[in-house]
């Protein structure tokens, strides 16, 4: 995405809308107009580097300065002081785990969730509670449509040649929820995986959300029971791709029922591997190309076939407010999460 300045005939708001339009330019939303002034302040502490890559995002193979982001994030709304988030987020979209390129490239309704954690979440004003997938938080809102856009203008993945979606989904608009820290009775979700920062920033690549409730339980096995038959689907890409993640999305509630029986997260992880399992016998009838482990494939008709490889393959964090909901965001399959301290 190159940087240029337009003459307006008269620089109304209905004008660049129509401007916007014909270039091909948003994801159908109205767009805030990117003025000099507006670019530079979302550009305050980082204006000596610009025009530094960050990344070259496939399929377009554009380059992703932190001039082109700060556009992008002013034409999302995005309120002052989300840079650094985002150019984290560009930068695991660009890791070769994450594989970018087959996410736009595939058929499968799969959009970049991104997950912001630690002290970037009260500086930014994020909602990690009631709601948290939903609307009505402006920084949720606009850095999931921001990083959006950076797809569209930087990556080139627009419906069609860009991204090969059979019916794409809401997810493609915006994706971005925060942490519930102070609600989660373990420790950070990326302590979990090896990253001390002060903020980080998860990127993975999966479906909407897929809810799984349990208002009755008192302990652990009936509510991660339900998660797992959300897992063990045959609808899911996770069934023919035994390395993909899931990330099992906690509410509050849940998790405080799990831990309070003693659960560590790496419980809940193992309790799922075992628990989210169908008959291989069915898993082999519903695929005829699979990409499976050596011993998933010796198995026989009648053995329980996990719907993922490894239990550390199931990413465990907690979000939301009150209520007795949990989901599960299966993958699209090859790809990988990353997770990033927030550094600028």
């Amino acid at each position: 995405m190159s940087v240029e300045e337009l003459e307006l005939a008269s620089g109304s708001f209905e004008e660049l809308q129509e401007l916007f339009e014909k270039r091909g330019w948003g994801d159908g939303l109205p767009l805030v107009p990117p003025t000099p002034e507006r670019v530079e302040a979302m550009l305050v502490g980082s204006a000596d580097c610009a025009d530094e890559v960050i990344a070259t995002l496939p399929p377009r193979h554009g380059e992703a300065t932190r001039r082109s982001l700060a556009v992008n994030a002013v034409l999302a709304g995005c309120p002052p002081g989300v840079l650094p988030v985002l150019v984290t987020a560009v930068r695991a979209l660009a890791r070769p785990q994450l594989n970018l390129r087959g996410v736009n490239a595939t058929t499968h309704p799969v959009a970049p969730l991104l997950i912001v954690h630690g002290a970037a979440v009260a500086a930014l004003g994020m909602n990690a509670g009631l709601g948290v997938f939903g609307p009505g938080n402006r920084a949720n809102a606009t850095l999931g449509r921001a990083l959006r856009l950076v797809l569209l203008h930087v990556a080139g993945a627009r419906p069609g040649a860009g991204d090969a979606s059979t019916q794409g989904g809401p997810a493609k608009y915006g994706y971005c929820i925060a942490e519930n820290e102070a609600a989660s009775p373990w420790e950070s979700y990326p302590r979990s995986v090896g990253v001390e920062a002060k903020s980080a920033v998860t990127v993975a690549c999966g479906e909407a959300p897929h809810n799984a409730h349990d208002m009755e339980s008192d302990a652990p096995a009936g509510i991660l029971d339900k998660l797992a038959s959300v897992m063990a689907t045959l609808g899911s890409n996770n069934a023919p791709v035994s390395s993909a993640e899931f990330f099992v999305v906690l509410g509050p509630e849940h998790a405080a029922t799990i831990a309070g029986a003693g659960w560590s997260r790496r419980d809940v992880q193992s309790y799922l591997f075992e628990k989210a399992r169908l008959p291989a016998g069915v898993l082999r009838r519903a695929f005829r190309v699979t990409q499976w482990r050596p011993w998933l494939s010796a198995l026989a008709d009648g053995d329980a076939m996990p719907l993922t490889d490894h239990p550390d393959n199931v990413r465990v964090l907690v979000a939301g407010g009150p209520g007795k909901h949990s989901c599960v965001i299966p993958s699209w399959g090859m790809t990988k999460s990353v997770t990033l301290p927030v550094e600028g």
